[in-house]
């Protein structure tokens, strides 16, 4: 599938997944004895949607924690970045946090969001230009697990990157690592990064955030099923499908799966797959990491810790990172 030019002002340099990819995908992940679904495949529009209203429940900490200490600390943190830098926000969705930091940068050369959901991603460009007139905007539709090429001639005189809301965590440790070390390279030699990091804490607080009383984030990991069958000629009853949250204290994660509900076969592009009650499809991670342990993978994937700002209760952190020249 080619990927057309959805933005006047931005040229898509990196290839969208397309449903050779997803169902690729899909294939692999059900054919392993614990069948997996890779969690980047939630955000279709749907699932952006309901991520919005995920971060907006009583439970789900993250999110309001997060922007509380960019909104305590968001001149410090602004700081940590190059002056007139170009700011390149990974897998951007909305702009509410992004927006805490660019009232402190009035000299940025230009704002790069890079999201996989061309919708969601074309609504918010637009929204953020009429706030910010002045602030050059261009937006990219790629899969920021993939390498892909940022726009030149930016008129920075440095890249800057922005990694928000502790999606570091949904990648195992040795791919967290990887990634850092290819934003490192997209970034270029000097480059700084902001990352939400979420922390470890009572399982409880966790597990809570990850199964909320309303049964959002349940719809959201179902959503992955309804997407398959739409885009894969899927036949899943998602109702068959119960949600489970739970904290995995040996491995420091949280841990997402859909749990079958009774002895059932499903089909996904002619292919057949049995369940037997009980049998879950792991959905995602969510790694929750100390100061000190995250400190240390940044350093593996070539990142050195400037700073570093906490919440007053330490539920979560944000990192300035600096890359050597």
């Amino acid at each position: 599938m080619t990927i057309k030019p959805v933005f006047k002002d931005a040229t898509p340099l990196s290839r969208l997944p397309d449903d050779r990819d997803f169902l690729a995908d899909v294939l692999a992940g059900f054919a392993k004895p614990q069948k997996q679904l890779a969690a980047k495949y939630f955000y279709d529009a749907a699932g952006s949607d309901l991520f919005e209203a995920i971060t907006r429940l009583p439970e789900y900490y993250p999110t309001r924690t997060e922007l509380g200490i960019l909104d305590a600390r968001g001149a410090e943190i602004a700081a940590a970045l190059p002056r007139g830098a170009s700011l390149v926000e990974f897998g951007s969705g909305s702009t509410v946090k992004v927006r805490r930091l660019l009232r402190h940068l009035p000299e940025l050369a230009a704002y790069v969001p890079v999201d996989v959901s061309e919708s969601f991603l074309r609504s918010e460009a637009e929204a953020l230009r009429a706030d910010f007139p002045r602030l050059r905007v261009e937006p990219v539709a790629a899969d920021f697990t993939q390498p892909f090429t940022l726009p030149q001639d930016l008129g920075g005189a440095a890249f800057a990157g922005f990694f928000p809301g502790s999606t570091i965590g949904n990648f195992e440790p040795l791919e967290a690592a990887r990634l850092l070390a290819q934003f490192g390279q997209e970034l270029g030699a000097g480059a700084s990064l902001i990352v939400g990091v979420d922390l470890v804490k009572d399982p409880s607080v966790l597990e809570a955030a990850y199964d909320d009383r309303a049964g959002v984030t349940a719809a959201f990991n179902r959503n992955l099923l309804t997407r398959i069958n739409r885009e894969l000629a899927g036949d899943f009853d998602p109702e068959r499908f119960q949600h489970r949250a739970v904290f995995n204290a040996a491995a420091s994660r949280i841990e997402m799966h859909l749990v079958s509900t009774r002895a059932q076969t499903v089909t996904v592009a002619a292919r057949r797959f049995a369940f037997v009650e009980g049998e879950t499809i792991h959905t995602e991670n969510s790694y929750k990491y100390t100061i000190d342990s995250f400190r240390s993978l940044a350093l593996q994937a070539g990142w050195t810790s400037a700073a570093v700002w906490t919440d007053p209760q330490a539920l979560f952190s944000v990192h300035a990172l600096t890359r050597a020249e």
